[in-house]
C-alpha cells in the first residue's frame, strides 16, 4: 500500500473518530459520509472508491448511534428539561402579569376611599396622619 494510501485511511479513521466523539475540526460534525469526508481533507470520491471498507465501517457506527455523535446524545433531555422551565417561567410571568394589571385598581380605589376620609376630615383610629414638618426648609 502507498504512502499516500495509508495516510488517507489514516485522516479518514481520525475523522471518523472526532465526528463519532462529537469533536469535528473541519466539518460541521454531521454523522454523514460527504461531512466524513470533509473532517478527513480527502474528495467524497476517495472516500466512496479508494475505501469502501472505511465507508462502511462509519456507516455502522452511525447506525449504532442513530446517527447522533456521542457529545449530543443528552441534548433531548436538556431540550425536555428546558422547554419544562419554559413552561414554568410563561405560567410564573402570566400571574405576574395578572397582578400589575390589578394593583392600578386597588391603588385608584384606596386612593378614592382616601380622599373621601380626607374631605370628610375624619380618619379611623387604625389610619394615622403622616408628620409633615412646614418649617423646615429645603434641601440644596
Amino acid at each position: 500500500m502507498s504512502t499516500n494510501r495509508i495516510a488517507e485511511r489514516d485522516a479518514i479513521q481520525a475523522a471518523r473518530q472526532r465526528l463519532l466523539a462529537g469533536t469535528p475540526a473541519r466539518s460541521t460534525g454531521a454523522l454523514t459520509v460527504v461531512q466524513l469526508a470533509a473532517e478527513a481533507g480527502v474528495k467524497q470520491w476517495v472516500l466512496t472508491h479508494k475505501h469502501p471498507d472505511l465507508r462502511k465501517e462509519f456507516e455502522a457506527a452511525q447506525e449504532s448511534v442513530n446517527g447522533i455523535p456521542a457529545a449530543f446524545q443528552t441534548l433531548p433531555v436538556k431540550v425536555d428539561d428546558l422547554e419544562a422551565a419554559n413552561k414554568r417561567l410563561r405560567e410564573h410571568n402570566s400571574e405576574l402579569t395578572e397582578r400589575n394589571e390589578i394593583y392600578p385598581q386597588v391603588i385608584h380605589a384606596l386612593t378614592s376611599e382616601l380622599a373621601e376620609l380626607r374631605r370628610v376630615r375624619t380618619l379611623p383610629s387604625n389610619v394615622r396622619r403622616l408628620p409633615t414638618d412646614t418649617t423646615a426648609s429645603p434641601q440644596t
